[in-house]
């Protein structure tokens, strides 16, 4: 059976009490029960986040690499560290809690970072109106998340929901050829539903884990 490998981002600025965390953690638990072999590439950015982008790196990236000083190799080598690991990875297991109704801030200076011309798209402008072309492709991309409120997926809060909206805008950039996404919902809430909102998170998390891993099988 070939190895594979997951790559694994938490990006909840909490440590205790994070529901999204658990998730991932649900997530990998499982795929390993299953294939132990596999190996997993770990990255905490809710506890250490990725730099913003800044003048220095944007000239560094749009410089040609044969033309780029030291200095503007050293300004994108955490970049390149980070775009490695999604290069390495066939699945994704991306953490991504709701705040404010977006991704964290990390999570988004994260693909800041991995948004790069010529190592995960392409750009023409011979392609007209749609010169971006993804470089990487036919990985498998699984959210996990928590909320606050409930009603984002199809409900009452769908149209405030630019957590999903923006993860799924930028999955191209991961080469993501399919998006899974598990939530646990009604967190400012507690009580009952609460409790049923992890619960039924967690229960997908196992499933979806399974689901993959026997999908696997089934290719082989």
């Amino acid at each position: 059976m070939n190895r594979r490998t997951i790559l694994h981002i938490d990006s909840s600025a909490r440590l205790a009490r994070s529901h999204s965390r658990r998730l991932g953690r649900i997530f990998v638990d499982a795929w390993l029960a299953e294939r132990g072999q596999d190996e997993v590439i770990y990255r905490d950015i809710g506890i250490n986040p990725p730099p913003f982008m800044t003048q220095d790196w944007i000239a560094a990236a749009f410089t040609k690499p044969e033309a780029r000083s030291d200095a503007m190799k050293q300004t994108l080598a955490y970049s390149d560290e980070l775009i490695d690991e999604i290069e390495r990875a066939e699945v994704i297991v991306l953490g991504a809690p709701m705040y404010n109704y977006n991704m964290p801030a990390a999570l988004k200076a994260w693909f800041d970072q991995i948004a790069r011309i010529g190592r995960t798209f392409s750009f023409d402008l011979a392609r007209g109106d749609f010169p971006i072309e993804p470089i990487l492709s036919g990985k498998t991309l699984v959210v996990v998340s928590s909320r606050g409120e409930f009603g984002f997926d199809g409900g009452v809060r769908q149209h405030m929901n630019a957590l999903d909206m923006g993860i799924s805008a930028c999955s191209h950039y991961l080469g993501a050829s399919s998006i899974h996404t598990i939530s646990a919902e009604f967190e400012e809430f507690g009580g009952e539903r609460r409790a049923n909102s992890v619960e039924a998170a967690e229960i997908k998390a196992r499933a979806l884990a399974n689901s993959l891993v026997s999908s696997l099988r089934q290719a082989a």
